[in-house]
């Protein structure tokens, strides 16, 4: 059955449930709209994203030293109460998170949002000489750079990553179930990433930037 943007939409405002979740949901149940809340119920997806407003001071570091003992992950995971924080399945979270990063040598930032400014425009540029584009409406034209230049940083951004526990979902949509499941904020605040031969990159999303 073919699903449509409008009927993701629309789950999606009714449940909070991510894009892709939304998705799999009217997949399953064909369409079905009541039905799909209740599998995004069943799943306990719905309202993990209403909670991502509220303050995350407590929290984990851990760390992945990958095989061969040539790369290492530092990353702090951060939630709501400590009690959360000393959860064994928020460990695991942040464990499968530290080697996600580790995983794809793509991944420098947290999300798009954490992407700085002069990246941005250095790929909007790059997108605007694309000979396919010289024709096009000035209105469609930049619509058109703006998809293919998040579609592009996507692939440098951990949340957008497809998960490596669960390769249909995204990374942020599975930290969504564990949102759902522990009924608190989950964020990913920084990572770093130690390999021999190569400079330390760390990752932090307060202040948006990559620093070596």
């Amino acid at each position: 059955m073919n699903i449509t943007t409008e009927q993701i939409k629309v789950l999606r405002e009714k449940t909070g449930a991510g894009m892709l979740n939304c998705k799999n949901a009217l997949v399953e149940t064909k369409g079905d709209l009541e039905k799909a809340i209740a599998y995004l119920r069943e799943k306990g997806l719905i309202s993990a994203e209403k909670k991502q407003s509220r303050s995350t001071k407590q929290g984990t570091i851990t760390s992945y030293i990958h095989t061969g003992s040539k790369l290492g992950i530092l990353l702090e995971l951060n939630c709501e109460t400590d009690f959360v924080a000393r959860r064994v399945e928020f460990s695991e979270l942040a464990k499968t998170l530290a080697m996600q990063v580790a995983s794809s040598s793509n991944i420098q930032y947290v999300s798009l949002k954490d992407i700085p400014e002069t990246v941005w425009n250095s790929e909007m540029e790059i997108e605007s000489k694309r000979d396919n584009l010289q024709n096009k409406p000035e209105a469609v034209k930049a619509s058109i750079i703006k998809g293919r230049v998040e579609k592009t940083l996507k692939n440098f951004t951990l949340l957008n990553q497809f998960c490596i526990r669960e390769t249909e979902s995204t990374v942020e949509d599975y930290i969504k179930k564990y949102v759902a499941l522990l009924g608190e904020n989950i964020q990913v605040s920084r990572f770093s990433k130690f390999a021999i031969g190569q400079p330390v990159v760390l990752v932090q999303i307060e202040k948006g930037i990559e620093n070596e």
